[in-house]
């Protein structure tokens, strides 16, 4: 299975800038690469805070820029958005019993679960008893299938005080539920923090990657505000089979010169003969 990973597009109204940025413009180039480069993807996720303000405005953008992807697409909400407006500009997209958006998808690859950890109002990820009661019931219907999680929130504190204090409010009740099926769980894969960081959970291997517009920069000292930055943006591509679960991070406006590595003047035996006889 192939997979694209995407996250945080922060759109704002057409036209506008954010940031000193043109969330636009740059998911248009995010898109256009996958496109011309990963048409064959079996699937695409956005994991959330598609707007920066969730106005009705900026959803409409966004649900017009994502309308060029190729690939099957599921997106997830984060804390920038609102779910009622959400719901409204893609009524498609499914939602629990109580009205989250969260769902799953049975493949070839395993039961992939789409997460919904917002709270109307709140920055902070937010993953309640209700919620929790459907998880557990997911992997309980999904019997012994692998499982790769998506979410907005991490589950776990990243080192960043200024991400850390935003992340998921239940994390210590969201281990203990899950901790009978965390065998299971493949990869968990989230946005929210702007930044590449890679590592275990609980033993489960998890990414996130920048985002397709602007970036927190690396600072282990912030508490209040997350100072931003405009490293270049990112898209994932997730290569799965029966043994491994392999992502490549694509830094798809990076600018700087291509070049062939054999070519320095002699063929590269040639330049080592040289270079020994010398």
């Amino acid at each position: 299975m192939k997979l694209i990973h995407f996250t945080d597009t922060h759109f704002v109204g057409p036209g506008e800038m954010l940031y000193g940025l043109d969330p636009r413009a740059r998911l248009d180039a995010c898109i256009a690469d996958i496109n011309a480069n990963h048409a064959d993807a079996d699937l695409a996720v956005l994991t959330g805070d598609m707007t920066h303000f969730g106005d009705v405005a900026s959803f409409e953008h966004v649900r017009e820029a994502l309308s060029a992807l190729r690939v099957p697409l599921r997106l997830l909400v984060g804390n920038h958005d609102r779910n009622e407006t959400f719901r409204r500009i893609f009524p498609d997209v499914p939602v629990d019993p109580h009205g989250n958006i969260q769902s799953v998808m049975d493949t070839d690859a395993g039961r992939l679960m789409f997460l919904d950890t917002t709270r109307a109002g709140s920055h902070g990820g937010w993953y309640d008893e209700a919620r929790l009661d459907w998880l557990e019931a997911q992997f309980r219907d999904s019997g012994d299938a692998p499982v790769f999680l998506f979410m907005h929130h991490p589950p776990l504190p990243l080192g960043i005080p200024a991400m850390d204090r935003i992340g998921l409010a239940q994390a210590d009740a969201f281990t203990a539920r899950l901790r009978p099926y965390l065998p299971r769980i493949r990869h968990l894969f989230f946005g929210h923090v702007h930044r590449p960081v890679c590592g275990s959970w609980q033993g489960v291997p998890f990414s996130t990657l920048r985002a397709t517009n602007h970036q927190v920069w690396l600072d282990f000292q912030a508490a209040a505000s997350p100072p931003g930055s405009h490293e270049p943006p990112a898209y994932a591509v997730v290569l799965i089979d029966a043994a491994n679960v392999v992502i490549h991070t694509h830094d798809f406006l990076d600018a700087s010169p291509k070049f062939d590595t054999s070519d320095v003047g002699y063929g590269f035996w040639e330049e080592q003969e040289r270079r020994l006889a010398s």
